[in-house]
């Protein structure tokens, strides 16, 4: 159970920093670009540690899946980008695919 928790603040960490990333305006302001690299670090650290345990292509396709799900949620939410009928397909369609590694990875 302790290597799925560090696969979530993998996730977290990384979409923090992906956040920041967007306001780095171009890596021009500097302590978002500082934090940005830092939460990148602590992600790739949290994301080695829950390697140990779940199966890599497991892992990353829930770490990518669920980042990418909730980046377009807070580009919506946050930085008032788009929100489309397309892109709520996708990130319906994501999370069904991060369910369905579950139930398998579970049988």
């Amino acid at each position: 159970m302790l290597f799925w928790l560090y696969l979530l603040i993998a996730i977290l960490t990384e979409v923090a920093g992906t956040s920041l990333m967007k306001a780095s305006q171009g890596l021009t302001r500097i302590l978002p670009s500082v934090f940005m690299f830092v939460l990148y670090g602590i992600s790739f650290v949290f994301m080695a540690l829950a390697l140990k345990k779940i199966e890599v292509g497991t892992a990353y396709a829930i770490w990518s899946g669920l980042g990418t799900a909730l980046i377009a949620m807070i580009g919506i939410a946050w930085f008032r980008e788009s929100i489309t009928i397309p892109k709520l397909a996708g990130l319906v369609l994501i999370i069904a695919g991060v369910v369905l590694l579950n139930l398998k990875g579970a049988g």
